[in-house]
């Protein structure tokens, strides 16, 4: 069995550039570091814009500063991918149901097991 991942690395990669809470909550627009503690302990989620400014700030893709999080969502993902792909086997002919075949295979064997 992998080794769960932590749902963020926020507070790792932060040290790891050598900033402090208040340097990044600058950085994002923010008065102290108590809303980038909040990120770092997953009191609170980031918004997709604050999430695309972590991975600018600290120059990691948000896929990895939020490992188990991406984790959670790629095997939901692939569940929901496997229940479409039963769903496809309805009949439906031609080109557009070939191509949402080939999606839904693709979605269920990349996002099966994320790295």
């Amino acid at each position: 069995m992998a080794q769960k991942r932590l749902d963020n690395y926020l507070r790792a990669y932060r040290k790891r550039a050598g900033l402090s809470q208040e340097d990044v909550a600058f950085l994002l627009g923010y008065k102290s570091g108590a809303q980038v503690s909040r990120y770092e302990r997953g009191a609170r989620k980031p918004t997709l814009e604050n999430a695309l400014t972590f991975e600018a700030i600290l120059s990691v893709p948000v896929r990895e500063l939020f490992a188990g999080r991406y984790e959670k969502v790629a095997r939901a993902v692939s569940r929901r991918a496997a229940q479409l792909a039963e769903r496809l086997k309805a009949p439906e002919t031609g080109a557009v149901r070939a191509r949402r075949l080939r999606t839904v295979a693709a979605l269920r064997s990349s996002r099966s097991s994320p790295s």
